[in-house]
């Protein structure tokens, strides 16, 4: 019943802020009911599972109320345990050190620390410092918080299974379900719960060593039947070794490692692994990492190869029937131990369940605070396990970028606080990436044909909705001429339309009169005079499908009341099923459309623009040829992926005919639409080969609005990975968009490989200047940057107040 096992960020991830936080609340008061509940008698609680979750929750809870009736159910005996050693933040170890520092002293005695993580690729191991790590074995974790609830009078029941929850609930107050990843708990109450598991394409095996590596250790070993890595560190010391004047009897005791193996699927079958038994398993594993292990065997402890599986609860509580730990979410080892995220839910609940009146508004509290923390590790943790799924695509890069592109897998540790960990290390990643001594990634030059960008910022596309007929006018001249002077690499318009009938709103603005193109003209001169060095680029589409509709701020997406133009798409098929049905496009009609894009294209080379932009994403028409879900045609531009790339590609190529051969063209995909049967990541890569064979320059690889039931996986720079997968597998430059708001974001996906350009669209709303802030803000004046006179004198960071930090909460002692 115990959580599942694992590891911490591999670069020193911290725990959940706030734990700490959540301790020092649960301590405030050790005596007497906690809540109006227990007024009239304490508070009778039923613990499932005696996992690390389990056990410290029962701790805390007779801890802060000795009165407490509290029984714990674990089917294992006491020293039995799976796996081997956990790994635990310096937050999570605040946190207990603030709600009990009895269990943290007692943790103390036996933790490893040590600061290096070891990534050896090619034969070559760069070690980068500065992280922190703190472990322990995870029999030792358990016999401590054994003691401890012994100590305090919790009744610990093992080789017991627990009676089913339904019953417990019923002669219980409280019922805390921390019975790990298979939970019975969670299933017995899946209508309630209603839990989303998802199992992921590695198999991996967990291990030991009989020594202790001297780092956090990630090994990539390339075999015949593909790649295979190792995830190593120690987590026990080793011995004292014996006077000089002694001579050693026995074997001296050399510490203990935690060793995990992982590949993907396909190749675990390649290497056999399916047909041997654990014995067989263990020795093989052994073998291919013998250099990582100095020729010294493993070890196993009823050791199976798995997959992982993300657990997510829309609900972690039902009545008096609480989800803990692994019972209510998973996280990648990879990123974050069960053990950790455990521990500081039972932080949390225990001090909800101090603070409310009620244990309905209690248990509410302690969801409320953990899920949004939880579901920002998952998201972190997801991206690590992709990352290592997806790992040939990063093997060709420079052993030293691809240290720091694994140590940034996850997001949470970055090209700034790397820099701060290990300013050696991190400069040595800035050199070989090419960047001039002092000089951030982001200030680098970037050459597409013709075209040098002074930087990698992109002002991202942003639809304005403010033209009067198609034609931009002084609302334009000042947003997109603001964002030039803000000190972009290039400038982006709004997706500005090839006909009246291509429009999505009344308010688009368009290419497809002599007009339009003066009006355009206005703005380019504008950008090239005052923001000398500032590219501006044009994005040309067609709405197709999801045109005639309101305003954004009237109804993003909602048919117009009145004054609604026909519409055509690949299929007659609406994107809501309240808007109008488009016209399935006749061949003629194709031919037609094909030549507004180049007239169009004519235009925009007229009006001034540096580069060009073909907008085949966000289920406007072209996005709705490649798409299946869009594209339903039986003709010769539907069906399969090179049938439906044809028309797209064919506007290209008419496009790109009449664009001066100096000035570059880039595609934007929507490399995912985010449902079911619709466009993938590896069908993104297809696509994009394709416009590179026809002499796209760069892919601006953004994802979905392709259709309206679509399911994003949001989060911090959640597009990006889509983006690397194209670049590395296309060979092709990318611009990544999507959810990139810090100039650190844009440091780290440059130095990791993962994009060439970085769009940012949200935080050019914000700050038109984006750009020389965060020039300012790294203290840089080099080039890649150009103040306008006029501002040079805010090209300093203004100095700011003083802020306190928040003064902590009462914390008692023993």
């Amino acid at each position: 019943m115990s959580s599942t096992r694992g590891t911490a960020n591999s670069a020193g991830a911290r725990g959940c802020v706030g734990s700490a936080a959540s301790a020092a609340r649960a301590r405030q008061a050790t005596d007497g009911p906690q809540t109006p509940d227990e007024r009239n008698h304490p508070l009778r609680v039923a613990v499932i599972g005696g996992g690390p979750g389990g056990l410290y929750t029962a701790a805390l809870l007779k801890r802060l109320d000795p009165t407490r009736d509290i029984t714990l159910w674990e089917r294992n005996a006491p020293d039995d345990t799976f796996g081997f050693g956990v790994v635990l933040s310096d937050e999570t170890l605040g946190g207990i050190e603030h709600a009990d520092p009895q269990v943290y002293r007692a943790l103390q005695q036996h933790f490893v620390r040590w600061d290096d993580v070891d990534i050896v690729h090619r034969d070559t191991r760069h070690t980068s410092g500065g992280h922190a790590f703190a472990a322990l074995g995870r029999r030792r974790l358990l016999e401590v918080l054994h003691d401890r609830c012994r100590a305090l009078g919790v009744d610990l029941r093992f080789r017991a299974d627990a009676p089913d929850a339904a019953r417990l609930a019923e002669t219980h107050d409280l019922v805390v379900a921390a019975d790990g990843v298979n939970s019975r708990t969670r299933e017995a109450f899946a209508d309630v719960f209603r839990p989303r598991i998802t199992t992921h394409r590695c198999r991996y095996i967990w291990l030991a060593a009989d020594f202790a590596f001297d780092a956090f250790r990630f090994e990539i070993a390339e075999t015949e039947h593909g790649v295979m890595q190792l995830h190593g560190y120690p987590y026990s010391r080793p011995s004292p070794g014996p006077h000089p004047s002694t001579r050693p009897t026995g074997p001296r005791n050399e510490g203990a490692s935690t060793v995990i193996v992982e590949m993907r699927q396909e190749v675990w079958h390649a290497a056999g692994f399916d047909d041997m038994d654990e014995t067989e398993s263990v020795a093989r594993c052994a073998k291919i990492f013998a250099d990582a292990l100095g020729g010294r065997p493993l070890k196993s402890n009823n050791s199976a190869w798995t997959t992982f599986r993300t657990v997510v609860n829309e609900r972690w509580s039902h009545g008096n029937v609480v989800l803990l730990g692994d019972a209510a979410h998973t996280a990648h080892f990879s990123i974050g131990s069960g053990t950790k995220l455990a521990v500081e839910d039972a932080l949390a609940l225990a001090a909800c369940l101090r603070e409310q009146p009620t244990l309905e508004r209690a248990l509410t509290a302690y969801e409320t605070e953990r899920r949004p923390v939880v579901a920002s590790t998952q998201r972190a943790a997801r991206a690590s396990l992709e990352w290592f799924e997806d790992l040939p695509l990063h093997l060709s890069q420079p052993p030293r970028q691809f240290a720091f592109n694994l140590l940034t897998r996850s997001r949470r540790v970055t090209h700034d606080n790397l820099r701060l960990r290990d300013p050696r290390f991190t400069e040595a990643v800035e050199r070989g990436f090419g960047c001039p001594p002092g000089t951030p990634p982001m200030f680098t030059p970037f050459r597409l044909r013709g075209l040098t960008l002074r930087n990698r910022v992109v002002v991202s596309p942003m639809d304005m909705y403010s033209a009067v007929d198609g034609v931009p006018g002084d609302f334009h001249l000042v947003h997109l001429g603001a964002r030039a002077l803000g000190g972009a690499g290039l400038v982006m318009t709004e997706m500005v339309c090839v006909s009246p009938e291509g429009r999505i709103t009344p308010g688009c603005a368009g290419l497809y009169t002599g007009r339009q193109a003066e009006a355009w003209r206005r703005i380019t001169a504008f950008a090239h005079e005052r923001a000398p060095g500032t590219a501006i680029g044009v994005q040309l589409g067609h709405s197709g499908r999801k045109g005639s509709t309101k305003l954004m701020w009237e109804g993003m997406d909602e048919p117009l009341d009145d004054g609604n133009w026909p519409l055509v798409a690949a299929s007659p098929l609406p994107y809501r099923s309240d808007g109008q049905v488009p016209r399935e496009l006749s061949r003629a009609q194709l031919t037609d459309i094909r030549e507004q894009f180049t007239a169009a294209a004519v235009r925009a080379v007229r009006a001034g623009f540096d580069l060009l932009e073909l907008h085949c994403a966000h289920g406007y028409l072209l996005s709705g040829f490649l798409s299946p879900l869009t594209n339903r045609r039986t003709d010769a531009y539907g069906g399969s992926p090179e049938k439906r790339l044809r028309f797209p590609l064919e506007v290209f190529d008419a496009v790109r005919a009449v664009w001066p051969e100096d000035r570059p063209m880039t595609v934007r995909i929507s490399a995912t639409d985010w449902a079911e049967g619709g466009i993938t990541a590896e069908d993104a890569v297809v696509v994009a080969r394709a416009f590179a064979a026809h002499g796209a320059d760069a892919i601006d690889v953004s994802t979905g609005q392709v259709v309206a039931d679509e399911k994003p996986e949001f989060g911090r720079s959640y597009q990006t990975p889509f983006a690397d997968r194209v670049r590395n597998q296309a060979g092709i430059p990318v611009i990544a968009v999507g959810a990139i708001s810090s100039w650190d974001d844009v440091n780290s996906l440059l130095l990791a490989g993962r994009t060439d350009l970085c769009a940012l669209a949200r935080p050019h709303l914000y700050d038109p200047h984006w750009t020389l802030h965060a020039a300012a803000e790294q203290g840089y004046e080099g080039p890649g940057v150009l103040w306008p006179p006029q501002y040079r004198a805010g090209s300093r960071r203004p100095q700011t107040g003083r802020t306190d930090a928040p003064k902590p909460r009462l914390t008692l002692t023993d």
